[in-house]
């Protein structure tokens, strides 16, 4: 009977297990719709208010919010400082938690709310001290100036304190409230945009030292070339635009090799390799005398790193005579880049040298050695908080010439020094840019730009357009910041700085075009060394191939520029790689497959194509090939995924052939292709055409290389990719995040500048006939929230290519109207 009964009582269970089975799978589907519909609503809770009234503490006068179908605000005042509490307080509804972590990015505040993961960049960024230099900059600032940054941070405080729990799902998330506004965190958000754009040029410096004590001068020069035909200097007017200038080259006859190809894509451009750094942005301006309208055009891309929410918040703003309309950074007031009722500008990066090393000596009681003895740094002491772990204290010793930064550089043991222009102080002029009225106003608001560098480009109603480099760059007693010098004597000081009116600027050229792409600017013979290291010159090159082509253009035709994909350096790559198979010994079968597809190919970096992605890749074998015999391979036990950190870690700490990451690398291979030296040629290839087809050999049969070589998309390859960084982690919400890995379109090197990561931040043109013909886009859209209709609303147009007119006109502005917001003064 008992064994009956053991038999027979797992069958009476079976309905009962079942049941709960069911119960379960259902109370978690319940408690999954529980949060997602919780979710949603403390997302949706913290969506702003676009219409109706408001009461807040703070404002003296009434103030109207008038946004257009994109969300875009016209801000009207009576007052500059109710206009800037506006902005603060508009800025912060559609982007407060961006502006925290922007904040906290640059003030090394970050593992106060992630916990240990960012303790190594917070300690980067309190080493570097940026918010030790924004509290200088505050207090060189005009009472003027401190007193619009106040009432902007009095602004964004009042949303806070209006929102209450409310706040954007992120803080909700990550379980921590924001702290009040100052106008410190504004500067320093300021501060970290400098560090993007003007800090990392030592790095090179640093590794040029390290190549050169291994191949001396001449293979260096080599390598680190800052000069090209190419180059198009804003202020120098060719005269034969299809032809190269009179900048000397190092032909080096004597050891040419016999066997280069003699034809005549010789002239006409150089290859490109994979992954180049690209923060590269465009701006030009044309006269009337080559537009449609008979007035200027000003067009400006910047090309920043991707983040989402997108990096710029347009707005416009009106107090009085003030009436101007652009980008705005969250977290500063004022327009950075747009256009005022009378003027337009726009940016691309100088890139100047404004970061040097110096190598301390130090003895054993701690003094560092100067001309005048031995003395004792200076010492700020730091503090990270870490979330649920104990605070990291972070001792900085400063000497005459900066921080001491030994930590930043991996594998590094010498004391280094820095010395970086942003500690002298940094003056924020851009009231005074947006206030301008004419060229005299425009250039001396910018001469008061201390950083990031800037190359601006002017237009205004009257017909004018022109051109200036801003920011300061340093005059040294000797060198030009390229390598690290001894901090021992006086021998490397910065004496003086450019003074403003002698650098590099043009007023209404004859030739009515101006433009650049982080390029060179100095024309030969300029007395002062204001880069090291420009970037390559193929975009400025190709910006002025299309606007010295005789047409007369209108808006239109600049957004066609901004996203042009033509690439010849890489078409040119193409050729050459085609001629050595061509004439290799003993080619692959597959190796002529891939030469007969860039055979075909037209020089459009295509995202349906492969020609480009066979040829990028064949670039790159080319440049290990020619590197690694003299500067040696990674080293094996950094595994073989490029992307992890032990790779990275190990990559930086030794010397190899990815030491070499010169801006103007491609030159350097242009150099290589054109002249085909025999110094460079390794010994086991007997030519250069088997050493290229070597290249291509490798370059398909690597294997991400797919069996049919004509499916190997350029856009699958280069594509791009945008997501939030908290909500990507959360399943489904991620769907709508952000727009996640499209392919593309376009490369490093062409006028449309991308990689995965990078590419144009906006687009914008400015029309002077009618400034309501004017354009501007930015990648994503307005809004921060993901629940917001302009969260993503202006990715389409940024992906494809199109763009949104920018209402300036008061019955534009009207017409455009989608919601009106009144903020009234607390009574």
């Amino acid at each position: 009977m008992s064994t009956l009964a053991e038999i027979g009582t797992p069958a009476r269970r079976r309905p009962s297990l079942l049941r709960i089975g069911l119960w379960t799978v259902f109370m978690i589907v319940l408690l999954a719709f529980c949060a997602i519909g919780y979710g949603y609503y403390v997302a949706r809770s913290a969506l702003p208010q676009l219409d109706g009234h408001v009461s807040i503490s703070g404002l003296s006068g009434r103030v109207t919010v008038t946004r257009d179908g994109h969300g875009v605000p016209t801000i009207e005042a009576a007052s500059m400082e109710d206009l800037f509490f506006a902005q603060g307080y508009v800025t912060a509804q559609d982007r407060l938690w961006q502006m925290d972590v922007m904040r906290r990015f640059a003030g090394g505040e970050l593992s106060e709310i992630l916990g240990a993961v960012t303790v190594r960049l917070d300690r980067e960024q309190k080493i570097l001290g940026l918010r030790a230099a924004a509290r200088k900059s505050l207090t060189m600032a005009s009472a003027r100036d401190r007193s619009f940054f106040e009432a902007y941070a009095r602004g964004v405080n009042a949303y806070i304190t209006e929102s209450g729990m409310h706040l954007p799902v992120e803080f909700k998330i990550l379980g921590y409230m924001p702290k009040p506004w100052t106008a410190e965190d504004s500067v320093v958000i300021a501060n970290q945009m400098v560090k993007d754009l003007n800090y990392h040029y030592f790095f090179d410096a640093l590794n040029r030292e390290k190549i050169l004590a291994r191949l001396g001068p001449e293979l260096t020069d080599d390598l680190y070339v800052n000069r090209s035909w190419h180059d198009r200097p804003p202020t120098v007017m060719r005269e034969d635009v299809n032809g190269p200038d009179n900048t000397p080259k190092n032909n080096d006859d004597e050891d040419d090799d016999d066997d280069s190809p003699d034809n005549a894509v010789t002239q006409r451009g150089t290859p490109s390799e994979l992954d180049p750094a690209v923060n590269g942005s465009n701006d030009w301006v044309v006269s009337g005398a080559h537009t449609v309208t008979g007035k200027p055009l000003l067009s400006n891309d910047m090309h920043l790193g991707h983040q989402m929410p997108n990096l710029w918040f347009e707005a416009h703003l009106k107090s009085g005579a003030l009436d101007v309309a652009g980008v705005t950074l969250p977290g500063m007031p004022y327009v950075v880049v747009g256009h005022n009722q009378r003027i337009a500008w726009g940016f691309t990066n100088v890139g100047p040298t404004v970061t040097d090393i110096f190598i301390e000596n130090f003895n054993a009681e701690g003094a560092y050695q100067t001309p005048s003895g031995w003395v004792q740094p200076e010492h700020r002491t730091e503090t990270v908080h870490v979330k649920g772990k104990s605070d990291v204290s972070v001792d900085v010793k400063i000497t005459r010439h900066g921080p001491i930064i030994t930590e930043l550089v991996p594998g590094e043991t010498r004391s280094l020094a820095l010395r970086w222009t942003l500690y002298d102080g940094l003056r924020i002029p851009f009231f005074d840019v947006n206030s301008a009225q004419n060229w005299d106003d425009f250039t001396k608001a910018f001469s008061q730009l201390d950083a990031p560098g800037q190359n601006v480009v002017y237009a205004d109603v009257d017909g004018n357009i022109g051109y200036h480099t801003t920011g300061k760059v340093p005059i040294r007693a000797s060198g030009d910041g390229s390598l690290p010098v001894s901090g021992a004597d006086n021998a490397h000081e910065w004496t003086s700085y450019i003074p403003f009116d002698k650098l590099p600027s043009v007023y209404n050229p004859p030739s009515g075009i101006i433009a650049t792409a982080n390029g060179r600017i100095t024309p030969d013979n300029y007395p002062n060394s204001v880069s090291a290291e420009w970037e390559a010159p193929w975009r400025t090159a190709r910006i002025y191939h299309v606007l010295e082509s005789g047409r007369k253009f209108s808006s239109a035709d600049m957004l066609a520029l901004q996203t042009d994909i033509e690439a010849e350096p890489i078409l040119f790559a193409a050729e050459r790689l085609v001629y050595a198979v061509d004439h290799a010994a003993k080619p692959s079968a597959r190796a002529k497959q891939a030469a007969d597809l860039m055979r075909s190919w037209d020089g459009r970096m295509l995202s349906s194509s492969a020609a480009p992605t066979i040829a990028e890749n064949s670039m790159r074998e080319l440049r290990r090939l020619l590197l690694e015999p003299k500067l040696g391979a990674v080293p094996a036990e950094a595994g073989t995924d490029p992307d992890s950190e032990l790779y990275k870690e190990i990559e930086n700490r030794s010397l190899n052939w990815k030491t070499y990451t010169w801006l103007q690398r491609s030159v350097w291979l242009e150099n290589i292709l054109l002249h085909r030296p025999k110094r460079w040629l390794p010994e086991k290839y007997p030519n250069y055409d088997e050493l290229l087809t070597a290249a291509v050999e490798t370059a398909v049969t690597e294997p991400q290389a797919p069996k049919d070589l004509g499916s190997w998309r350029w856009g699958t390859f280069n594509a791009v990719e945008i997501q939030h960084p908290i909500l990507k982690r959360i399943p489904i919400v991620s769907h709508w995040s952000g727009p996640g890995v499209k392919e593309q379109s376009g490369s490093g090197y062409t006028v449309k500048a991308v990689t995965r990561y990078h590419g144009p931040s906006e687009r914008f043109t400015a029309d002077l006939s009618n400034l309501d013909q004017s354009t501007l886009n930015t990648v994503t859209g307005q809004g921060g929230n993901f629940l917001s209709p302009y969260y993503m609303d202006q990715w389409q147009a940024w992906y494809e290519g199109t763009t949104f007119p920018l209402p300036f006109s008061a019955k534009a502005v009207q017409s455009a109207k989608a919601h009106q917001l009144v903020l009234e003064p607390k009574q």
